[in-house]
């Protein structure tokens, strides 16, 4: 566990609260266990989704989500604007980007790296991301400021960040999403000779991997949502790094969502301060092994055990979080 004081603590995101999230994201994450491997995407959402939603009831908070399953026609619950927490009106005011099983694929087809996720901050301090695509630049702490930008090459990106690491650009890891889009990007990659590990799905993690030198992964490119974007933005501003983030519009449509949340500046590049500002919180249960968390284990006995790393902004404090559920 690291910690550091900081005078920009919330005083409406205090250390209950930051433990009570983990609580949030482990129904979550159990919840949808029960449907790993079953191939059925829908049925793995779904659950999740409902525990989460319940687990939010029991916490003493007037939250609103401003990223969640989607807008109010097309989500049951957990949709953007709902109002979730067991204090409204009274409780303190905290808006929450969520995705309750970030790897619905990866969990039917018990793959790596699928996670229940939360960030919670102020009202206010969490961009709400249109549903459309965003293109990602990552890199963990410890470099330079601004060593990665979105206004430079692939190619000056990796030989920046492998400068600034003091090893050659053929030695340099980076992860991206295996996806036909990313066919340009890869064959860059790959004529300057570095690593890339691909993954099916999970950029959440994808991105957070950068952070922890375990993982050897030092960039994270590409295009993935950009709620997800804003997830993986509060995690970086809990423990360091960089994070250049650009939306992407495929048609007039989706150019027309991002105005109707707020967003004019179509082009414009995002930074970590820009999607999760303030102090926030990001906390995270394994639903499936991964490199970040353990999944969710039963043991006999009738137990459970889950992982959960939870995070937050002002403080820098990271705690990993094991724990026995009893079931039933």
């Amino acid at each position: 566990m690291q910690d550091r004081n900081d005078a920009a603590a919330s005083h409406v995101l205090d250390r209950v609260l930051v433990l009570e999230m983990v609580r949030v994201t482990e129904a979550a994450a159990i919840a949808a266990s029960g449907l790993i491997g079953r191939g059925d995407e829908k049925a793995a959402d779904a659950a999740a989704v409902e525990a989460m939603r319940r687990a939010f009831d029991i916490l003493t908070i007037d939250g609103t989500v401003v990223i969640g399953e989607g807008e109010r026609d097309e989500a049951p619950m957990l949709y953007i604007g709902e109002k979730v927490g067991g204090a409204p009106g009274t409780g303190p005011r905290i808006d929450i980007a969520l995705d309750p099983l970030e790897g619905t694929t990866i969990t039917a087809k018990a793959g790596p790296n699928a996670l229940a996720v939360l960030a919670a901050a102020e009202e206010g301090c969490l961009l709400n991301a249109p549903d459309v695509y965003m293109e990602k630049l990552a890199v963990g702490p410890g470099y330079p400021p601004d060593v990665i930008s979105l206004d430079k090459s692939v190619r000056e990106n990796v030989e920046a960040v492998a400068r600034a690491k003091g090893v050659a650009p053929h030695e340099i890891i980076v992860c991206v999403l295996d996806r036909p889009r990313h066919a340009e990007l890869i064959g860059e990659l790959r004529a300057i000779g570095c690593g890339i590990q691909l993954i099916p799905d999970g950029d959440v993690a994808g991105v957070i991997a950068t952070t922890d030198e375990d993982t050897t992964i030092d960039l994270y490119m590409g295009s993935g949502g950009a709620p997800e974007g804003v997830l993986a933005a509060a995690a970086l501003r809990c423990v360091g790094g960089q994070f250049n983030g650009r939306l992407l519009f495929r048609n007039d449509n989706e150019r027309s969502r991002a105005r109707k949340w707020g967003i004019e500046e179509l082009d414009r590049i995002y930074r970590l301060e820009d999607l999760a500002k303030g102090d926030c919180i990001f906390a995270a249960t394994g639903v499936t092994d991964g490199s970040l968390l353990e999944g969710v284990k039963r043991r006999r006995g009738g137990t459970m055990t889950t992982e959960s790393v939870v995070m937050r902004a002002s403080t820098g404090t990271v705690r990993w979080v094991r724990t026995e559920h009893r079931v039933g």
